[in-house]
């Protein structure tokens, strides 16, 4: 049992064999040693609640928020090297979706696409979901994945 939240928590994140990352609504990350069960990292930045996380590899990890906002995060030293502002509304899901690029799906109903190395949004692609967007998933032909609460499903060609 991991336990060190001060409010409930909102979701996971593997980043590998023996950690574990947690996303709370008491606006902190913690980074858990699943082997040992001790917190090792909290990490703490955002102004709401934490809805989405997403590894990016070479160390870092990717938190969005209800304050709208994303944060790059330095797994190894637990500070946030860059925030991704764009949204009008919670950042409620995020994808990476290959080398610097990362996926978010908000509240407002839009997804963008992101360079987290420049912190630069890339493009805001049109979408048509009647929701915030929940879910994303990449597959391997260069497609992003989306849906809402309507149960709705879109297809997009990020090429």
């Amino acid at each position: 049992t991991l336990t060190g939240h001060s409010e409930g928590v909102a979701l996971v994140c593997s980043l590998g064999n023996r950690w574990v990352a947690s996303g709370s609504d008491d606006k902190t990350i913690k980074i858990w040693n699943i082997t040992s069960g001790q917190c090792e990292q909290t990490l703490t930045g955002h102004s709401e609640g934490i809805c989405s996380l997403c590894i990016l590899g070479d160390g870092r990890l990717a938190s969005g928020s209800q304050d709208n906002a994303i944060k790059i995060w330095n797994i190894v030293t637990g500070q946030s090297n860059r925030t991704l502002l764009g949204h009008g509304k919670g950042v409620r899901s995020l994808c990476a979706i290959g080398g610097d690029r990362l996926a978010s799906g908000s509240y407002d109903k839009s997804i963008k696409i992101w360079n987290t190395r420049t912190g630069q949004c890339d493009s805001t692609i049109p979408t048509v979901h009647r929701n915030g967007v929940d879910t994303f998933h990449v597959d391997g032909g260069g497609r992003l994945v989306s849906r809402d609460d309507d149960g709705i499903v879109f297809v997009w060609d990020l090429s």
